[in-house]
């Protein structure tokens, strides 16, 4: 398989939740949202435990894909990501491995640690030499600054927006302006963040 992005999802505090299993499906369905507007390869399921894996067909689609499941996710649930830039090879039925899949460990320990340290850590990136891995943990870190100051409304409005929809159908639904729309989405950062997004999926793999 050629150079993918492959993604482990985990739930933070997952012990500490009334519903695991709701919250489970919460992820799940939060991140097949989040796919209707990427490059699938694998789509995200369930493996072990509070675990998830996904494979994407870049690292533009898996940062959108995670971007857009925080937004949406309810507000008790939480999850941490691990981006690893490599090659998937098929074991067996749907067992597979490769540097992809490590990195992708790599990754998520890495945000794990980094959050046990104190920062505002939800995702890393690793990937192989002249892979954009650096870059993208950069942007993963301004990011997760960015939706971890949002409130309620402004992730909904955000999400929104990196799905596509125009500001008209946002205020509509939100019962409010067109303005406010307008004016909470560079506020709170999302007009910034939709843009980085679209400036990443142009570069090249």
């Amino acid at each position: 398989m050629d150079a993918v992005a492959a993604v482990i999802v985990d739930i933070v505090r997952s012990r500490a939740l009334a519903d695991r299993a709701g919250a489970q499906e919460a992820v799940l369905d939060a991140f097949a949202r989040a796919e209707r507007s990427a490059d699938v390869v694998r789509p995200l399921g369930a493996t072990v435990g509070d675990e998830f894996q996904g494979i994407y067909a870049s690292l533009a689609d898996a940062i959108r894909v995670t971007t857009v499941a925080a937004l949406v996710l309810p507000d008790e649930v939480e999850v941490r990501a691990g981006i690893g830039l490599g090659e998937v090879v098929a074991v067996e039925g749907d067992i597979s491995d490769g540097s992809a899949w490590w990195r992708a460990r790599e990754a998520i320990e890495e945000a794990h640690r980094r959050e046990d340290a104190g920062g505002e850590v939800r995702a890393w990136c690793v990937g192989g030499s002249g892979d954009h891995g650096g870059m993208a943990s950069s942007t993963l870190l301004l990011r997760d600054h960015v939706l971890g100051r949002m409130k309620a409304r402004e992730r909904r409005i955000a999400a929104a927006l990196l799905e596509g929809e125009r500001q008209s159908e946002i205020a509509a639904r939100e019962s409010i302006s067109q303005a406010a729309v307008s004016q909470a989405a560079h506020r709170s950062g999302a007009i910034a963040l939709r843009d980085a997004l679209v400036v990443m999926s142009a570069v090249p793999a």
